[in-house]
């Protein structure tokens, strides 16, 4: 379907979804994120930033979240995009992407079983960590306006929010 290598269309079950590119102020929180948890993670697993489809289902489900973790014995899905379920997802919340990205994106991690879910909420400085607990998601971590959040698929892995929105 994508004729190239850059193209911010997502398939949600079935159907076709251009999003608008994002502001700044989203690409400077996501880029944050991204500097903190590379500088962590170093060269054992892989952290990659969108646009970069995941392929759940061809044709079904093909989601380009914020950032895509995957361990390394995990790394055989990276194909020519992501073609399976990776270890964690992030999407950084904005405006028009509130719904998308809380209820039919998060839906859609349940669904596959994407182990970790981090959601970023630029208008409150805000960060939630959410693990698979059988069939759903729960709150593992969070933080708003301070404090810090962890991941428990990224052991040891613990960002200061005031790092992230630069308060």
């Amino acid at each position: 379907m994508q004729s190239t290598d850059f193209d911010l269309t997502e398939i949600i079950n079935g159907e076709e979804i251009m999003g608008p590119s994002p502001f700044f102020r989203h690409q400077d929180i996501l880029s944050n994120l991204q500097f903190h948890i590379r500088r962590y993670i170093k060269d054992k697993d892989k952290l990659i930033a969108s646009p970069m489809d995941i392929i759940f289902e061809e044709g079904i489900n093909r989601l380009q979240p914020d950032l895509i973790f995957i361990r390394k014995e995990n790394l055989s899905i990276a194909q020519d995009w992501i073609r399976g379920v990776p270890d964690m997802v992030c999407e950084v919340v904005s405006s028009g992407s509130v719904i998308k990205d809380t209820i039919t994106k998060m839906e859609i991690y349940e669904k596959y079983k994407v182990p970790e879910y981090w959601i970023v909420w630029p208008e409150f400085a805000a960060i939630e960590v959410l693990v698979i607990e059988g069939y759903r998601y729960r709150l593992f971590s969070s933080a708003e306006g301070q404090g810090t959040v962890k991941s428990k698929i990224i052991d040891g892995l613990q960002i200061d929010i005031n790092s992230i929105f630069e308060l």
